[in-house]
C-alpha cells in the first residue's frame, strides 16, 4: 500500500504547508458562523482519521484526548454531541502546539496501519479521509481569507498566492445537441456518494459559454444599476440585495473612485479581465438575467463539460442540490456526508484555484445555500 501512505502523507502535509505562513494568532479567529479558523480545519480532518478509522481498526488504540471528539465533530450526529459550530472561534485550548502533536500522533499510527495489507473497507475509508482533508484545505483557506478581510489593514497571507487572478482562454459559445446524455460517476476511482446513480437525462439544443464572467463584464451590471433594479433579481435575492446592503461582489470596495478587492496578497485593485469570483448565487442569476442569458443546469454544464475549460472557479448552476436516481445514504456516521444536506442548497460544477489537486472530477458536486459567496465561486452563461 505504498501509493496510498503516500498519498496520506502527501495530503497531510499539505494542511500543514497551508499554514506555514500563519502566526499563531491567526490559527483562532471566527467572525462569522459559516467560517472556521484553521487550528479546527487542522483538528477535524485529523479527528476523521481517529474517529472513522483508528478507533475501528486498532485494536486497543488509546485515543489522544477524551474531548477532543466533542471539541472537532462536525455535524456527525451517530458519533456524539459537538461544540456549537459557532463558536469554534472561542476554543483557545487545546493550543495550536497541541493540535499539531494531535495530528502527528493520529499520523503515526495510521502510517502504521498502512504498512502491513489493508482490507478493502479500510483502504476506502483511508481514501475518504484523504478526500475529506482536500476538502478541508480548500475551506481553511478560503475561510481564512475570509477572516483576514475583516482587518482594516489588508493583511498579506502569502506573496504570490493570489488565487483569484486568472484569465480566460477561450471566447464564444459551445452549441450543444438535443440529446439524451449519461450523467453521474462512472468506472473506478474516487467518487462521492451523491455523484452516483448514473442516469439518462433528456437536453434540448443549448450553447453554453467558453469563457467565465471577468470584472469587466460584472462592472458594466454594476454601473447599468444592476444591484438598485428589481427586475434582474429572484425576490429572495433582492431581499437578499437590500437586507444586507450589497453593492458589489464580496471583497470588493471603492476607493477614490476605483475598484479594490481583497486578495490573499493584500488588497489591489481590480484587474478588469480576470475571471469574477466572490458571487452568490443570486447574483449569478441576475447578471444572467440582466445579460439576457441564464445559468446552465448542472446537466448541461456536465454534457458540455469535456469540450470546456474549467477548474478556475466554482461555477454555479441552476439546479437544487437534490439525489440522483437509487442514491442511498450509507450506513452508520459516513452516511452523515452529503445526503442530509440535499435541501435549500443550489449546485455548483468544476473546481477552483484553491482546489487539491486531483482533487477535481466533472461529475463533482459542490453545494451550497444561494446566499454565500466566499467560496471561489463565478459565473459561465448559458443561453
Amino acid at each position: 500500500m505504498t501509493s496510498l501512505l503516500q498519498n496520506f502523507q502527501k495530503t497531510r502535509a499539505y494542511s500543514v504547508e497551508l499554514c506555514s505562513p500563519l502566526e499563531i494568532e491567526d490559527y483562532i479567529p471566527q467572525p462569522v458562523d459559516f467560517a472556521s479558523p484553521p487550528k479546527w480545519h487542522l483538528s477535524h480532518s485529523t479527528w476523521f482519521f481517529e474517529e472513522m478509522i483508528l478507533k475501528k481498526f486498532v485494536e486497543d488504540y488509546q485515543i489522544f484526548n477524551p474531548h477532543f471528539s466533542f471539541l472537532f465533530n462536525s455535524y456527525y450526529h451517530a458519533v456524539g454531541e459537538r461544540a456549537i459550530r459557532t463558536e469554534r472561534g472561542t476554543i483557545t485550548r487545546p493550543t495550536v502546539s497541541e493540535v499539531y502533536q494531535y495530528r502527528i500522533y493520529v499520523d503515526s499510527h495510521i502510517e502504521k496501519l498502512l504498512k502491513d495489507d489493508v482490507s478493502e473497507e479500510l483502504k476506502e475509508l483511508i481514501i475518504l479521509g484523504i478526500n475529506h482533508e482536500q476538502q478541508h484545505q480548500e475551506l481553511l483557506i478560503t475561510d481564512l481569507k475570509h477572516t483576514l478581510s475583516y482587518n482594516p489593514i489588508n493583511p498579506v497571507y502569502k506573496e504570490k498566492f493570489n488565487l483569484t487572478a486568472q484569465k480566460n482562454e477561450e471566447e464564444g459559445w459551445l452549441k450543444i445537441s438535443e440529446n439524451i446524455y449519461e450523467i453521474g460517476f462512472e468506472g473506478e476511482g474516487f467518487h462521492f456518494d451523491n455523484e452516483e446513480g448514473r442516469h439518462k437525462v433528456f437536453l434540448h439544443d443549448f450553447e453554453i459559454s467558453k469563457s467565465l464572467v471577468t470584472n469587466a463584464d460584472f462592472l458594466e451590471f454594476i454601473e447599468d444599476g444592476g444591484y438598485e433594479n428589481f427586475k434582474y433579481w429572484l425576490d429572495e435575492g433582492w431581499n437578499w440585495v437590500n437586507e444586507n446592503q450589497i453593492e458589489a461582489p464580496l471583497y470588493w470596495q471603492k476607493i477614490e473612485g476605483n475598484w479594490y478587492s481583497y486578495t490573499l496578497e493584500g488588497l489591489k485593485q481590480i484587474e478588469p479581465e480576470d475571471i469574477l469570483t466572490h458571487i452568490s448565487f443570486y447574483e449569478a442569476q441576475a447578471f444572467a438575467n440582466w445579460k439576457g442569458c441564464r445559468l446552465p443546469t448542472e446537466f448541461e454544464w456536465e454534457a458540455a463539460s469535456n469540450q470546456l475549460k474549467w477548474g478556475k472557479r466554482w461555477e454555479w448552476t441552476y439546479s437544487a442540490y437534490l439525489p440522483y436516481p437509487k442514491f442511498k445514504i450509507a450506513e452508520g456516521a459516513v452516511g452523515e456526508y452529503n445526503g442530509k444536506f440535499m435541501i435549500n442548497t443550489m449546485v455548483l460544477r468544476g473546481a477552483s484555484t484553491a482546489t487539491p489537486k486531483g482533487h477535481e472530477r466533472n461529475t463533482y458536486r459542490n453545494f451550497f445555500h444561494p446566499k454565500y459567496r466566499w467560496q471561489i465561486t463565478g459565473i459561465r452563461l448559458a443561453k
